[in-house]
């Protein structure tokens, strides 16, 4: 089956909010109770021979250094941590879209949105500390 056979039959079965948003590109949307107490977005989209995940995580903020999401993507495998030029921080990451299963689909969406809820407990804890 194709990847975009496999992401839609994925989809359909997933609870919550998910829809295509263009030919190759799905949008799924995760309840704030499920997700750190923010909304989380998930875009996909297959573009050269990749299923590109990415999704917005946190808000520019003093508390969290691009530093630390440097460190941290050393330690992760297929996601990766980023600061947009304004300081918000974005969750990316992206599969060979050959190799792509629901057991696969649904490992990187799950590494997704750890990565997004990592960057907002860290948030939570810095703003914690200092008051």
């Amino acid at each position: 089956m194709a990847a975009a056979q496999i992401v839609d039959s994925y989809l359909a079965e997933l609870p919550g909010e998910s829809r295509r948003v263009a030919q190759g590109e799905w949008g799924i949307s995760v309840a704030a109770e499920a997700a750190g107490g923010w909304p989380l977005d998930v875009g996909l989209r297959l573009v050269d021979g990749l299923l590109r995940a990415q999704a917005f995580a946190a808000p520019a903020q003093d508390t969290i250094s691009p530093w630390v999401l440097l460190n941290w993507n050393r330690q992760t495998r297929f996601i990766r941590f980023a600061s947009a030029g304004n300081g918000d921080i974005w969750i990316h990451a992206d599969v060979p879209a050959i190799g792509v299963d629901e057991r696969a689909l649904d490992r990187l969406l799950g590494l997704v949105a750890e990565g997004a809820m990592a960057v907002r407990d860290y948030a939570s804890a810095a703003r914690a500390q200092t008051g």
